[in-house]
């Protein structure tokens, strides 16, 4: 039996430690690494590092289940955190969250998970590793930050397609297109997401291609618009039926104008942000005046593409109306132990998305010494805040990017209304320091 309380004792065979410059899956593990949403001085001395179990008894697998098994049992917290399994190769092959951290890992050794997915899992166990977190959501975006770093094999490979975050971009110029990444797309002029249910995603990035009569070949495919200069005077030809059947402008052939692709995008654009409906209202013409001409496989196609459109266009109104929220902050209620402050966190949100977090009071914690040479309470915070409201969106490296939670806070505060009441908007520093001083309001 091995136990770790801290990343960095002597680590037991076969798992042998080593540096980690990026983080991939592949790498033999070291630990998670800093976590952003505790790097504030305020919150400095509540990341403890990791703690990890070894089964050491490796003569079968059952040995190898009973061991780790007691371990979690004796070890493990029943507070919120995230927790990690390792691989005979030391690998970090899953990555998982839970409000009671000793629960969710036994629930792997019940009789009835063995053939489940939990079962898999266990199989490729031979460590566990776990990072307390001071509440279920502060563990959420955790957990999101670790797979979208590590993208473990078990989080990610054999993942249904339903289950998959995806995001839908508008971009690759110089002639624009719809297409569907599994990152947040830096280089498209403009992205939504994450979305789950890529499948859907691919469809409705084909119908709004066709319906925008934008392209859909590669990137590498010249564009040649008709007020551009060419040195021959060369037959073109489309690379695709697309341009022939009318559904591409084909930016690929000369006698398309780049002001009329232009046209198209931003009304691509425009329908990305939730502000035109028109496509839909299309659509449901197109699909009546099929059934009039009895082209009834037609009508069925249209009914799919427009309940497929129709789905995307109500996630991203909910995306856009999120995303345009003005500053604000969030408090949440610690649960993870004495170790994190009993008077909660402010999350500071912007663009609907965390970037940052304070302690809503600094901790007392620190010795008297250390203590006399501290800032008072206020003006820790205030500084904090006054630095986040100066700072603009993605400056500072320290601030989480909004997009990477945007999706999963939309999902919190849908499941969970009555925590709105936590939650204050707000435009100047000295309204966010008389609004979060008030939070949690009194009930």
């Amino acid at each position: 039996m091995r136990v770790d309380r801290k990343v960095g004792m002597e680590s037991p065979e076969p798992c042998k430690t080593a540096s980690k410059t990026a983080a991939k899956w592949t790498d033999a593990f070291v630990d998670f690494g800093p976590d952003p949403l505790l790097s504030d001085p305020s919150l400095e001395h509540c990341a403890a590092g990791l703690a990890r179990i070894d089964a050491t008894d490796l003569k079968s697998t059952a040995s190898i289940q009973k061991e780790l098994k007691g371990l979690v049992q004796q070890f493990v917290p029943y507070t919120p955190g995230v927790y990690g399994i390792l691989d005979p190769l030391c690998r970090l092959v899953y990555v998982g969250k839970s409000k009671a951290l000793r629960s969710r890992l036994l629930s792997y050794f019940l009789p009835g998970a063995k053939d489940e997915k939990a079962g898999h899992i266990l199989k490729q166990a031979r460590a566990i590793v776990w990072e307390t977190q001071p509440s279920e959501f502060a563990a959420l975006l955790r957990e999101q930050a670790l797979i979208r770093t590590w993208q473990p094999t078990l989080n990610v490979i054999g993942m249904p397609n339903r289950s998959q975050p995806a995001y839908l971009n508008l971009g690759r110029g110089p002639a624009e297109s719809f297409y569907v990444t599994r990152q947040w797309d830096t280089r498209a002029s403009i992205s939504r997401g994450p979305f789950y249910g890529s499948t859907k995603l691919y469809r409705a990035a084909e119908i709004l291609n066709r319906y925008f009569l934008l392209r859909d070949c590669s990137s590498k495919t010249p564009m040649l618009f008709s007020n551009q200069l060419a040195l021959f005077d060369l037959p073109e030809r489309a690379g695709c039926l697309r341009a022939e059947l009318g559904t591409c402008l084909a930016p690929c052939l000369s006698d398309s104008l780049r002001t009329d692709y232009q046209t198209q995008e931003q009304m691509a654009r425009a329908w990305m942000r939730g502000e035109s409906a028109k496509i839909h209202l299309q659509m449901i013409e197109q699909m009546d005046s099929a059934i009039e001409r009895r082209q009834f496989e037609r009508a069925a196609r249209l009914h799919e593409d427009s309940a497929i459109l129709k789905w995307l266009y109500g996630k991203l109104r909910q995306l856009q109306k999120a995303s345009s929220n003005p500053p604000s902050i969030y408090w949440v209620q610690t649960t993870g132990g004495s170790r994190f402050p009993k008077d909660g966190i402010l999350y500071l949100m912007r663009s609907g998305g965390v970037q940052y977090a304070i302690a809503q009071r600094s901790s007392t914690k620190a010795t008297s010494k250390k203590a006399s040479k501290q800032p008072k309470s206020a003006d820790t915070k205030r500084d904090a805040l006054e630095t986040w409201f100066k700072s603009e969106e993605q400056v500072e490296f320290k601030y989480s990017l909004p997009h990477e939670s945007l999706g999963l806070v939309a999902t919190w505060f849908q499941k969970n209304p009555s925590l709105r009441k936590h939650y204050v908007e707000v435009t100047t520093i000295d309204e966010a320091l008389d609004k979060s001083s008030r939070l949690p309001p009194s009930s």
